[in-house]
């Protein structure tokens, strides 16, 4: 089993100790570095380059976020992981955009961190699963119905997929069976639906751009 080298931002000593004892304690892992602060972090890391990086969100002075942004600028194939007490939308997707690939609850199970770091060191994106379901419902939210859309066909539909695709009346015509005439008459409806006069502006509002 591969060795996975893991270093720890976490100010707080209780945690960071009993952290840095789970890790060294379970065998294809090991705990090359703990930090208090991000500015110790920064300067060490680079040093160490550990595969993994379990950070915490508050520290005194720079903050988890502005550390990752730092690291994985110059590092990017170095993975880290977030390991905090924040379950708000704005901080999930605050780190993930700095570069984290996983995000862990403090409260996670020692054997339940363990699987995460390998997870994460393997490829995956761990997350606790309220922090996946915070993430699932945030999409799910962004992915509005374009209500103008609701008033096409399902003929005019299939028409705007070709249009967005590339394709000139006359293929369209070839690929649905009918004349050219009908897919003209197709089209002026569609823009008179959509409030729009060209193929492209048809083809952005059907993609919600």
């Amino acid at each position: 089993m591969d060795i996975i080298s893991v270093a720890i931002v976490e100010d707080n000593h209780d945690i960071r100790s009993a952290m840095e004892l789970l890790i060294n304690g379970s065998e294809g892992y090991a705990c090359i570095g703990a930090f208090n602060n991000a500015e110790n972090a920064l300067e060490k890391i680079p040093q160490l380059l550990p595969n993994v990086v379990l950070m915490d969100f508050n520290l005194p002075g720079m903050n988890g976020i502005e550390c990752i942004t730092r690291l994985k600028g110059e590092y990017p194939d170095m993975q880290f992981m977030m390991l905090t007490v924040y379950e708000d939308d704005d901080k999930i997707f605050m780190a993930l955009e700095a570069g984290a690939s996983g995000y862990i609850l403090k409260k996670t199970s020692p054997g339940e961190l363990l699987d995460a770091i390998r997870d994460l060191h393997e490829g995956g994106s761990p997350m606790s699963s309220q922090i996946a379901r915070r993430v699932v419902a945030y999409f799910q939210k962004q992915a509005k119905p374009n209500p103008a859309l609701e008033a096409l066909t399902s003929r005019e539909k299939e028409i705007l997929d070709q249009l967005s695709k590339g394709f000139l009346y006359k293929e369209i015509a070839g690929n649905l069976f009918i004349s050219i005439e009908t897919v003209r008459r197709h089209v002026h409806n569609i823009y008179e639906k959509l409030h729009v006069r060209s193929r492209t502006d048809a083809v952005n509002k059907y993609f919600n751009r």
